[in-house]
């Protein structure tokens, strides 16, 4: 895991101070080495993290054996020893993954990324061409960043403070990123918060050539659903997801488990021990009475893992907030970052890579809400104008359940979790706060508006790498720790995706193929367990009369920075201690740490 950057514009040598700002601002990505290299259109700069091949044979930049290309890899190239075999014409001068890609790009060129599986954003500079190529992973795992510099350099990076750091680009706010920010709490996966920092989305390629660059899709989720029975499904999950963490293992450094008790990481873990008896397990738990520590300790006793438990007291909520928010580099209000941060640090105690059990609930149907939407598109008509009419009228005379109100409300189960899931803000709240530029997510499929399946494949490509894998990303690597995400592997992700939504949630249980594959590797407890949250909710935290003072510096001060994109007399309307309130100091806390570039 590392972080790279680079500078393409005529006469690179003369951006020597530039990339290293830039590659400086990425210290905590790579803490191991730094290193650039220069042609004469090109600067690319790295922060090496060591995982793979920890010899100098795996610095990067990294010539190709001709030095016409350079590659610049963030990621991790799963399976990539397979991949090695199949280009064993290329003259390979260490046993890094990141020379493989070099390999198929000399011989597929951008073809190359169709085949290419793992976590990764890249760029590859080819001398010949004068023509840079880059890619980001299918899912999200890895960022990349871009922006074009006032002499007309085209600058990208791992993260927008070290585009920032080059002093190319003078950055300004975007009201669509703002008000996407506001209604779902994080910034599309499609947009960074500025209008002139762009990210490069999942699944995209980006080539830049003679001043200018095109953008393209080279991946889109599977969009149909296969006919499959459970007792198949349920053996091609497994075999899958045995091979999935069986490469996820291989690195020249000891691989841990992040261990939450829940279903999902006690999953990773069951398996891991088929692969790697004696693993380090990670678990942590507010110190309070709901706290999940004694389920993980029951799959670690089970497995027999080297287990280490973390354990908070809380006690200075407002000093983590400011030590841990400038991670970001945009607004982010997922209140579990803070955990996650501090996990992250006690495993890089012992550990540099770990596994994570992200992204089952996405996979699977692990979200209450799914179970709703479930509900809404069995029970109920959204099509039938007349049932609608007449639930208008009952609710006049006797209050209605909370299906038949959501079913009056919204116009179909996509409605609903679009515009009712997760969000903060409302389109008249957002209105009233003087943000109301909305952002029109497009997808790689065209949605059933009345598809389960299909609410999840939109959480995939939206919640997923927007906010899930950003968290995991920025917190790992604040912490110089690189984290991988067995369920996000190309083969088992897409027979998850296509599995028929009865395999993964009816009226009375979630995860149902989890269930059928897992439930054996698990113990009584946990066989019986739901999804509980990471951590506390915000509503005891505003409890707190530190985070209630950081507040009421940040959110009552009318000359405040973020006060230049939100109305302030609006603002104080939302100050209830609630989510809105959260995502509002987020908000305040993000002008903050900007507040040079703003």
């Amino acid at each position: 895991m590392c972080g790279i950057a680079g500078i393409i514009g005529s006469n690179a040598r003369n951006y020597q101070e530039e990339i290293q700002k830039m590659t400086d601002a990425l210290v905590h990505r790579g803490p191991d080495s730094s290193h650039y290299e220069f042609y004469e259109n090109a600067a690319l700069g790295h922060r090496r993290l060591s995982i793979i091949d920890l010899s100098d044979n795996g610095k990067q930049p990294m010539f190709s054996n001709t030095k016409n290309e350079c590659i610049v890899l963030n990621g991790e190239i799963y399976g990539y020893l397979e991949i090695k075999r199949q280009y064993a014409e290329y003259p390979y001068h260490g046993g890094s993954d990141t020379e493989v890609i070099l390999a198929m790009y000399q011989r597929k060129q951008e073809n190359l990324i169709h085949d290419l599986p793992g976590m990764f954003a890249f760029a590859i500079w080819d001398e010949h061409k004068q023509q840079l190529f880059c890619a980001r992973d299918r899912f999200g795992e890895k960022p990349f960043y871009y922006a074009i510099g006032k002499n007309n350099e085209f600058i990208f990076a791992s993260e927008i403070k070290a585009i920032l750091a080059s002093g190319l680009i003078q950055p300004q706010v975007s009201s669509q990123a703002l008000s996407h920010y506001l209604q779902y709490g994080y910034v599309s996966s499609h947009q960074s918060i500025y209008s002139n920092i762009h990210t490069l989305p999942p699944a995209h390629q980006l080539i830049w050539k003679d001043g200018k660059f095109t953008v393209s899709r080279y991946y889109s989720l599977p969009a149909k659903d296969r006919v499959i029975s459970i007792s198949d499904a349920r053996e091609e999950f497994l075999y899958l997801l045995k091979n999935a963490i069986k490469k996820q293992l291989i690195a020249d450094v000891e691989v841990g488990s992040f261990l939450s008790g829940g279903l999902d990481s006690s999953s990773v873990v069951a398996l891991v021990d088929e692969f790697l008896p004696h693993q380090t397990t990670i678990s942590f738990g507010y110190d309070h009475k709901d706290n999940e520590l004694k389920y993980a300790k029951e799959i670690a006793d089970k497995y027999k893992t080297n287990h280490i438990e973390v354990h908070e007291k809380k006690s200075d909520l407002v000093s983590s907030l400011l030590k841990i928010s400038p991670f970001f580099d945009e607004p982010f209000a997922d209140a579990s970052f803070i955990p996650h941060y501090e996990i992250c640090r006690a495993a890089r105690k012992n550990l540099t890579v770990v596994l994570s059990g992200d992204v089952g609930d996405e996979l699977f149907g692990g979200y209450h809400f799914y179970t709703v939407e479930n509900k809404l598109k069995k029970h109920f008509s959204y099509k039938n104008i007349i049932a609608q009419f007449g639930l208008k009228l009952y609710q006049q005379i006797k209050p209605t359940s909370f299906l038949s109100r959501k079913n009056v409300e919204f116009s179909s189960i996509m409605d609903f979790h679009l515009n009712d899931v997760r969000n903060a803000f409302n389109k008249k709240e957002r209105d009233l706060l003087g943000v109301s530029s909305d952002y029109l997510q497009t997808y790689s499929f065209t949605p059933n508006l009345d598809s389960l399946n299909d609410i999840m494949r939109i959480d995939l490509e939206n919640y997923v790498p927007a906010n899930m894998m950003v968290k995991s990303d920025r917190m790992a690597m604040a912490n110089s720790l690189e984290v991988r995400t067995p369920f996000l592997d190309l083969d088992f992700a897409e027979f998850c995706i296509q599995l028929p939504d009865q395999l993964k949630l009816n009226d009375s249980n979630d995860k149902i193929i989890l269930r059928e594959a897992m439930g054996s590797y698990w113990t009584e407890t946990i066989r019986n367990r739901h999804k509980q949250g990471f951590g506390l909710g915000v509503k005891s935290w505003f409890a707190e009369e530190n985070l209630m003072n950081l507040s009421n510096d940040l959110l009552k001060n009318p000359n405040h920075k973020v006060f230049n994109f939100i109305d302030f007399k609006a603002a104080q309307n939302f100050l209830d201690k609630d989510e809105r309130h959260w995502n509002l100091l987020q908000l305040a806390l993000w002008a903050d740490n900007n507040q040079s570039y703003l």
